[in-house]
C-alpha cells in the first residue's frame, strides 16, 4: 500500500484543471518519471513556486480540483512527486475517480472545514496522516494534533488498500 503521510501543500484556489497538474504537452511521455520535474509547471497562484511542491505527500485545495481535459496523467504526476492524497471541497468527476482507480485519495471535505485548514494551518510547517481504516486524517502542527472524519465509499477504499486497478485485479482475479 502507498504511503499516505507527509508535509502539506496548501493550494489556495479553486478551478486547478489537469493542464495545470500536468501541461498536455507532457501527454506523450509513455513513463510516469517523466512526468515527475513538470508537476504543477502551469499553474498560477500568487506565491506559488514549482520548488514548494518538493517533499510534500499531501495537497490541501479549494473546489473543483483536476477539472478540464480527462487524463490519467495528472494523478500520475501527483503520484510520481510522493502525493498521494488531495483535500478539497470538490473533485472533477473524471479525475477523482482517475485518483482512487491509481490507488490514491481524493477526499472531499465540507467548505467549512476546507477554510479551517487553510486559516489554521496554511503557511506553517504541518504533516497529515490518513489512517485508512479510520476513515480521519491526523494533523500535526506547531506540537499539536486535530482529527477530521471523511467518507469514502467501500470500493474506493478497496482500491486504495489495493494500490489501484492493477493491484485490485491481481489480488480478486
Amino acid at each position: 500500500m502507498k504511503t499516505f503521510s507527509g508535509k502539506v501543500l496548501f493550494l489556495d484556489r479553486s478551478d486547478i484543471n489537469t493542464d495545470e497538474i500536468i501541461p498536455a504537452k507532457y501527454l506523450t511521455e509513455i513513463t510516469k518519471e517523466a512526468l515527475k520535474p513538470n508537476l504543477l509547471e502551469d499553474l498560477v497562484l500568487t506565491g506559488f513556486s514549482k520548488e514548494d511542491t518538493r517533499d510534500k505527500a499531501v495537497i490541501v485545495t479549494r473546489e473543483n480540483f483536476g477539472c478540464g481535459s480527462s487524463r490519467e496523467h495528472a494523478p500520475w504526476a501527483l503520484e510520481v512527486n510522493g502525493i498521494n492524497v488531495v483535500l478539497a471541497e470538490s473533485f472533477a468527476r473524471i479525475f477523482r475517480q482517475n485518483m482512487y482507480n491509481c490507488g490514491m485519495f481524493a477526499i472531499e471535505l465540507p467548505k467549512e472545514t476546507i477554510d479551517a485548514l487553510f486559516a489554521n494551518y496554511a503557511g506553517k510547517d504541518v504533516t497529515m496522516e490518513i489512517d485508512v481504516d479510520g476513515n480521519t486524517v491526523i494533523i500535526n502542527a506547531d506540537g499539536k494534533t486535530e482529527t477530521i472524519d471523511f467518507k469514502v465509499g467501500a470500493f474506493d477504499k478497496t482500491l486504495v488498500k489495493e494500490g489501484g486497478w492493477v493491484g485490485y485485479a491481481e489480488m480478486n482475479y
